[in-house]
Order: C-alpha cells, then sequence, then structure tokens
C-alpha cells in the first residue's frame, strides 16, 4: 500500500512566512496525506487561512514542538520536518517516498539544500522561488548517498522505527536547540541508514525574525556539543572541532561583523559556556537564565 506521509512545521513568531511556505506545499506533485502546524501562541498563525492544515499548540521550545508533531502523526508511514521558512521543489515529496520505498533500511531522508539564507543575511520568497525555478533537477533524481545527519531544516524520518525504538527529540535543548535536529537522526540512524538525496531539492530562506539573542545562541554553540557528546549522540571528533570552529569565527568576526549577525554576542555566549564548562556547572538548560 502507498505510505501515508505527513509533514510538520513548528513554528514561532513568523506567520507572515509560514503562510508562504504552506502554500507552496500545494505545489507538491505528491500531496502530503497529512500538514501538521505546531505553535505556540495564536499570533504564531494570525491570519492564515489554509484548508486541510491541522494546528497543534505545544510549549515554546523546538523539540517540545516537534515532539507534539510526532504524536499527532500515529496513522502515518513517513514524517517530513520542514521549517516554517524552508520551500520545497515541488518533486520533492515524491523522490522522498520513492527513496524509502526502494530502501526498507532507510530510516532519515535529508534533502539538497540549493540554497541557505541561514548562512548569511537571509533570501526573501520571491529570492527562494526564483532559485527554485531556475535550479535544474539532477540527471538521476533518486540519486542518494549515505550521510552524517539529518538537517532540521528538511529531513524525512521512518515513524514504525520511530515509534518503535521509543525516540523523542531532546527536551532538555531549550529554544530552537542547537543541535537537536542532530542528535535525533544520529539516535534514530543506529537503527538503519541515514540519506541526502539529490533530487528532494529545496531554499532554505535562513529568516532572522524569532531567533534567539546572540549571547544565547553562542553559549549553546558551546554546551550543547559537550552535552551530545556526553550523551553519545555526537562524537568527540565532530563535538569538539564545533565548538572550536564557533568560537573562532565568532571571536574574529566581533571586529568587522556582519549586519545579520550578532558576533560579539554571540562569542560573549561562547565564553559563558567555556566559564561554565570549566566550573562544572554547564547545562544546555542555563541558556534560559541569559
Amino acid at each position: 500500500m502507498p505510505a501515508r506521509i505527513a509533514i510538520g512545521i513548528a513554528t514561532r513568531g513568523r506567520a507572515a512566512i509560514l503562510a508562504e511556505v504552506l502554500a507552496e506545499l500545494h505545489r507538491q506533485h505528491r500531496a502530503p496525506d497529512r500538514i501538521l502546524v505546531c505553535h505556540v501562541g495564536p499570533e504564531d498563525v494570525a491570519g492564515i487561512a489554509a484548508p486541510g492544515v491541522e494546528f497543534l499548540t505545544a510549549p515554546a521550545g523546538l523539540p517540545r514542538q516537534r515532539n507534539a508533531i510526532l504524536d499527532a502523526a500515529t496513522d502515518c508511514d513517513l514524517l517530513l520536518f520542514l521549517d516554517d521558512d524552508f520551500l520545497p521543489a515541488p518533486d520533492y515529496l515524491a523522490v522522498v517516498e520513492a527513496v524509502f520505498a526502494a530502501r526498507p533500511d532507510a530510516v532519515v531522508t535529508d534533502g539538497t539544500v540549493i540554497a541557505d539564507g541561514a548562512k548569511g543575511p537571509g533570501l526573501t520568497v520571491a529570492e527562494g522561488r526564483a532559485i527554485l525555478t531556475t535550479n535544474a533537477p539532477p540527471g538521476d533524481p533518486l540519486a542518494h548517498a549515505p550521510h552524517f545527519n539529518g538537517y532540521g531544516c528538511n529531513m524525512a524520518v521512518r515513524l514504525a522505527v520511530v515509534r518503535a525504538e521509543g525516540l523523542r527529540f531532546d527536551e532538555a535543548l531549550p529554544l530552537y536547540a542547537w543541535y537537536e535536529d542532530i542528535d535525533f537522526t544520529r539516535r534514530l540512524g543506529r537503527h538503519g541508514a541515514i540519506l541526502r538525496l539529490a533530487g528532494a531539492r529545496g531554499v532554505h530562506l535562513g529568516v532572522k525574525s524569532g531567533r534567539v539573542p546572540g549571547r544565547r545562541l553562542g553559549y549553546s554553540q558551546v554546551v550543547n556539543p559537550v552535552y551530545l557528546a556526553r550523551k553519545g549522540s555526537f562524537p568527540w571528533s565532530h563535538a569538539l572541532p564545533s565548538l572550536l570552529r564557533h568560537c573562532a569565527m565568532n571571536a574574529a568576526r566581533s571586529f568587522w561583523p556582519e549586519p545579520h549577525a550578532d558576533r560579539f554576542g554571540r562569542f560573549r555566549g561562547n565564553l559563558l559556556g567555556l566559564w561554565d564548562l570549566l566550573r562544572g556547572r554547564a547545562s544546555p538548560g542555563r541558556v534560559l537564565e541569559l
């Protein structure tokens, strides 16, 4: 029987962008069986008229909202998590379905981000749509390769394995939960293959509104990788280089920061995280006190 596929979107504070993303989902060649949007307050979805979309509420925090989506998708086989500022190409869901059918060992698929505004000042919806229109699909749309982890802005999971293993997003990682996607998909990857799909393409707008302050982000950049390494879901060989890379980048760019990034705030957060590690007080939840 055909798989039942849900799309899950956790959102907060981006109603206008979310409305554009929901409109884009109607362009999918393979329509989703369910669209689940989890928000915190009514302002997060104000003015959105989206027939067929199911709206859920949960306490603030990306892991909590994604767990609420997991709890709601009980009748589905696959769940595609998208960020509320990710525009998928029209054939995205069809490619995901085909690869999961061809690879019964696959437990996570990660799409190909053809443009990522999170690494710069961000992209407008018009820019994102233009990129999708002009970017040609690969010669083999079902081409795939092993990958280290799923990228939270666009990752699909096989729900039978998630349920069998009792997997949840780690709610000890608050707010936007730096590296929660790595933690969840690496734990899920112990039970099958994680694949990067060439034909499942999309644009991550990287909208800056609704993000956490630089100091909090910087703290999480240091403390979360160490927390996950101690937990066993993120190898130390990846955790320490990640920590050091972000500290060095924030320190260097604090003098000439990009207009869209609070580099000095991030570096202050990095230093607070390092200090907490040295005195044995580091915890992902401490970010809420900053």
